[in-house]
């Protein structure tokens, strides 16, 4: 399914929760409103991968369903509690372990990047952590330029230190830092290293120890290592002529993707803009604050969240996709509304 398709079927389901259980009070989604969810989701059947949908009103699920099948091979059904992949929804858990590095006075936001990663050249202009966070580096990203060199992401068993190789051999950036937007993994698979170096622990420690486990986040974990078993987690496939092929995410890389969860995972950490448990309101509003550029213009991205409008409403969100995982978080603060979508 093409991106925009997946992000119409996102909002048509925001807007059907809020005009029904958000809009009447109730508690939970009623049915005719659920039914309408069944019709958004038809597509998916026992033939068919499926997905995993959860919406949250007020800080209380009012939807968990799952749609389709987890394992096509082994005839296994997606339930809400089925474990995906969230691609690129990874990036604000990354950014929240920097944020809280910041907090713990190890680091600052405005530190430059090479000060922790001496592998980086000198591209001339100050390159910071908060430029990585933003999308306003100018890193090229690593994948585009392993695709390039023949090797595309999920085709070879990719590490960090391959990607520190690979940046360590662009010796010029595509623009200065902070002055222009450009999305690129390479600046949160370099913020996910940064975390490890200043803090001690491996990144997947760190986040479990300072954010999973204070949340009760317990079905989410990072793929560090792409052979290690997860149970409950849906295989992720490819649609082609000849039916579904299996489409796995074969890396270790993560930080700017990697993330396992659960819907019910992701609406516990959108309540957490809400009610703080990890980090103070300070923190939050810092993770939402879009970013400006060095001539003091703003943009739409913050922290590794996007914070805008969608006709008239704000809209603080992620989408993810990694090999053939396809992944939507959004949360609309004025309505107490949050939708999580894994597929």
């Amino acid at each position: 399914m093409k991106h925009s398709n997946w992000r119409v079927m996102i909002v048509g389901l925001a807007l059907v929760v809020a005009a029904g259980g958000v809009m009447s009070g109730l508690p939970a989604v009623a049915a005719d409103e659920s039914s309408q969810v069944d019709l958004i989701f038809a597509k998916w059947t026992t033939a068919t991968p499926g997905c995993a949908v959860g919406v949250a009103v007020d800080g209380k699920p009012v939807l968990a369903r799952a749609f389709g099948m987890a394992d096509l091979e082994h005839e296994v059904r997606n339930t809400p509690d089925t474990i995906f992949e969230a691609g690129s929804i990874s990036k604000q858990f990354t950014a929240a372990a920097v944020l809280l590095l910041a907090r713990d006075g190890k680091l600052s936001l405005d530190d430059p990047v090479k000060k922790y990663i001496p592998e980086l050249p000198d591209y001339g202009a100050p390159l910071l952590i908060r430029h990585m966070l933003n999308h306003t580096s100018g890193l090229r990203d690593w994948g585009s330029v392993a695709s390039i060199a023949g090797w595309p992401r999920t085709t070879r068993v990719y590490t960090h230190a391959h990607v520190l190789d690979i940046v360590s051999h662009q010796h010029a950036v595509n623009f200065a830092a902070g002055t222009r937007w450009s999305y690129s993994n390479t600046g949160f698979n370099l913020a996910a290293i940064i975390v490890s170096r200043v803090s001690g622990m491996t990144f997947a420690d760190f986040t479990r120890t300072r954010i999973f486990a204070p949340l009760g986040m317990t079905h989410t974990s990072w793929r560090d290592d792409h052979t290690r078993i997860v149970k409950n987690r849906a295989i992720a496939y490819e649609e082609t002529r000849e039916g579904f092929r299996t489409d796995m995410p074969f890396e270790k890389v993560y930080g700017n993707g990697g993330l396992l969860t659960t819907v019910g995972d992701l609406l516990t950490w959108n309540e957490n803009f809400v009610s703080p448990k990890v980090g103070d309101a300070a923190f939050v509003a810092e993770e939402q604050q879009v970013g400006k550029f060095s001539d003091g213009r703003a943009h739409d991205y913050a922290l590794g969240l996007y914070n805008r409008t969608y006709k008239g409403v704000r809209q603080v969100d992620h989408s993810g996709s990694t090999a053939g995982y396809r992944a939507d978080l959004a949360r609309y603060p004025e309505q107490h509304l949050s939708v999580a979508v894994l597929r």
